[in-house]
C-alpha cells in the first residue's frame, strides 16, 4: 500500500498568503486583518494593520476557522446557515464559533486541505476577494 505524502503549509506560505492578500487589499484601498491556520487549525500567520477595526482580528481569524472546519470557502456557506437550512444549528455544535461571512478560503495543495486563511476588515465580497486573491498567489 502507497501513501501520499502532501507537503504541509509553511510558515513562509503563510507570510505569502498575508502579504499577497493585503497586497490586494491595499490596491483596492481597504485596510484589513488577515489569518492563516495550518490543516490542525493552529496560528500560523496573523496580520493586523493599527488602521483596521479591532475585531478585524477576530473576524478573520473565525472565517479561516470556519473554512478550514467545513472544508469550504465561507462565502458558500452563508445560505446554509439560514434558519431550516443545512448548518442551521452547526455553531453551537462546535466548541469554537464559526463566522458565515465570506473571506474564509480553504488552502489545498495536491487536492488535499492543508489550511486556510480569513481576511477581515473590508465588505464581504472584498474580503473574499482578497483571499481568493491570495491563494491564488500561492499556487
Amino acid at each position: 500500500m502507497s501513501t501520499t505524502t502532501v507537503a504541509p503549509l509553511t510558515i513562509e506560505d503563510a507570510e505569502r498568503l498575508v502579504v499577497a492578500a493585503r497586497r490586494a487589499a491595499e490596491e483596492a484601498g481597504v485596510t484589513v486583518s488577515v489569518t492563516v491556520l495550518d490543516a490542525g487549525g493552529h496560528l500560523l500567520a496573523f496580520r493586523r494593520d493599527d488602521r483596521a477595526v479591532l475585531i478585524s482580528g477576530e473576524t478573520s481569524t473565525r472565517k479561516a476557522y470556519t473554512a478550514l472546519q467545513l472544508n469550504a470557502a465561507t462565502a458558500d456557506l452563508v445560505d446554509a446557515v439560514q434558519p431550516g437550512n443545512l448548518f442551521h444549528t452547526l455553531p453551537t455544535a462546535l466548541d469554537r464559533p464559526l463566522l458565515f461571512i465570506a473571506g474564509g478560503i480553504p488552502v489545498h495543495r495536491d487536492g488535499r486541505l492543508i489550511g486556510a486563511i480569513g481576511v477581515g476588515g473590508g465588505a464581504p465580497d472584498q474580503d473574499h476577494g482578497f483571499a481568493t486573491a491570495a491563494v491564488r498567489a500561492l499556487a
